[in-house]
């Protein structure tokens, strides 16, 4: 591995440090390709002592300075079932700012209730300033919305339910 990739991988998961603390998020983790057989997968969590990067190539393993954290949020109480869990759940694609309308004062893509088809925009997610249109994965009812308009969420985070 040559230092200015290592220099370079560096920063980068500085930067989704950093990415995690302002949007406070509890994780992110994210897959990095450079070429055929060589790629750097990242999880930076909350809570953890330090960020480690995995090398897809034979390098070792890259241990990268410990990332400060605050202690871990209360525990849901075990009575509310996770939403991710609920059958029919949309959950985010990746990290980002969820938006249920297309611009400020404009009607949502969808209501509670409302009848949806296979790949009707459901709500937006910004990742990186650019808009990505979250589809229903299949057709039927908006039974719940999980996140409000401006929310950050996490990859996987439960959006949405459509039954």
């Amino acid at each position: 591995m040559t230092q200015d990739k290592h220099k370079t991988d560096v920063e980068f998961i500085r930067a989704l440090a950093e990415l995690l603390e302002e949007n406070d998020l509890n994780e992110l983790q994210v897959k990095r390709e450079y070429g055929d057989h060589d790629s750097l997968n990242v999880r930076v969590s909350r809570g953890a002592q330090q960020v480690v990067a995995q090398y897809a190539a034979p390098a070792a393993p890259l241990a990268a300075a410990p990332v400060a954290a605050p202690a871990p949020a209360a525990a849901t109480p075990a009575a509310e079932a996770d939403p991710a869990s609920l059958p029919g759940a949309v959950t985010s694609p990746m990290v980002g700012t969820s938006y249920l309308a297309a611009e400020p004062g404009a009607a949502p893509f969808v209501t509670v209730g409302q009848q949806v088809s296979e790949g009707d925009t459901l709500m937006i997610v910004e990742a990186m300033k650019t808009m990505n249109h979250i589809p229903a994965p299949h057709s039927g009812t908006v039974k719940r919305i999980l996140v409000s308009d401006g929310d950050a969420v996490e990859f996987g985070a439960p959006l949405m339910v459509v039954e």
